[in-house]
């Protein structure tokens, strides 16, 4: 039997940590690829007063989608209230809130609402729906919990930093060498292998061997999000032992006629329970930090020297 309406759900988990701070965490939607595990990037569209409008880019049911939402958010009900502007097939809409209740020992509860309808109210398409609302919402909110439960701890194992090279060319060839990364087993020497796949414009999924310097591999996978000729963006879901977390972009910034900046930037959350056992029993968390930086800038700045010297042969 076909149901007709929306379905609605609701998931709510309690947080030890004050209702405001909670907050402000779902607030600040840049942060997301690092809070989230589903999601994968978001861009901020637009913003006036209280309002928001936001593409989300996001994995459900290990399928990378991508859709247009927009928010209203108030900081003193402590709610934000989302819609899909755009979906994606099989859904037709998407829509809910998140609400934020003090508790009386100084937590929250946070409920996180949903109502959806499938593309036709096909019922196969609703049960993936329901399926990957209840597995995304339940990830969010475990994600949530643990993020601001440990922030101070986080603090110290999460580091970001960005690797830049001034070229005298074009962006555009700069963007086609690092979006072409099908091509990398040829272009770049620590590439072992590639597989690249672009089933939706713009949406990548990327799998990748690469060598290390002591002559072992090591296999990646992450999703990428392209912004012609301006930005590549990606997160990693399949992650070196070091790593808990692994985001970051490419940029090409115009500075001049003929002149690009290009960047590749990097956010890293350390995995502890790792590091002496890669590293050894003595090697401190600013040990590992530097060597992971180390490693991650090694392949970075290789690819921008080759990105370098394709743009400027091409001039």
């Amino acid at each position: 039997m076909l149901q007709h309406g929306p379905r609605e759900v609701e998931h709510e988990i309690t947080v030890a940590a004050p209702a405001t701070a909670v907050y402000r965490l779902i607030a600040d939607v840049v942060n997301w690829p690092r809070i989230f595990p589903p999601t994968i990037y978001v861009d901020q569209v637009e913003q006036s007063g209280n309002e928001e409008r936001i593409r989300i880019w996001a994995t459900a049911n290990g399928e990378a989608k991508n859709w247009t939402s927009r928010r209203v958010l108030d900081p003193e009900g402590l709610r934000i209230d989302f819609r899909q502007e755009v979906s994606a097939p099989p859904v037709a809409s998407m829509g809910g809130a998140w609400v934020i209740e003090p508790l009386s020992d100084g937590g929250s509860r946070l409920r996180l609402l949903h109502d959806y309808r499938a593309v036709d109210d096909d019922p196969e398409s609703l049960k993936w729906i329901d399926e990957a609302v209840d597995r995304n919402s339940r990830s969010e909110l475990a994600a949530l919990k643990q993020n601001v439960e440990l922030a101070h701890a986080s603090e110290e194992l999460t580091f970001s930093f960005e690797d830049t090279v001034h070229v005298e060319g074009a962006a555009k060839d700069l963007y086609d060498f690092i979006d072409r990364a099908d091509l990398w087993q040829e272009r770049l020497p620590h590439v072992a292998e590639v597989r690249l796949e672009e089933g939706t414009p713009g949406l990548q999924t990327l799998q990748m061997d690469t060598r290390a310097k002591d002559g072992s591999t090591h296999t990646t996978k992450s999703y990428r999000v392209t912004f012609p000729h301006q930005k590549i963006a990606y997160k990693q879901v399949t992650l070196p032992a070091l790593m808990t977390l692994h985001t970051g972009y490419w940029t090409f910034e115009e500075t001049g006629a003929d002149s690009v900046a290009a960047s590749s930037q990097h956010t890293v959350v350390l995995n502890t329970a790792n590091i002496a056992k890669v590293l050894g029993a003595d090697t401190t968390v600013a040990d590992a930090k530097e060597y992971v930086r180390g490693a991650l800038s090694t392949n970075s700045r290789a690819t921008l020297g080759h990105a370098k010297s394709y743009a400027e042969n091409r001039r």
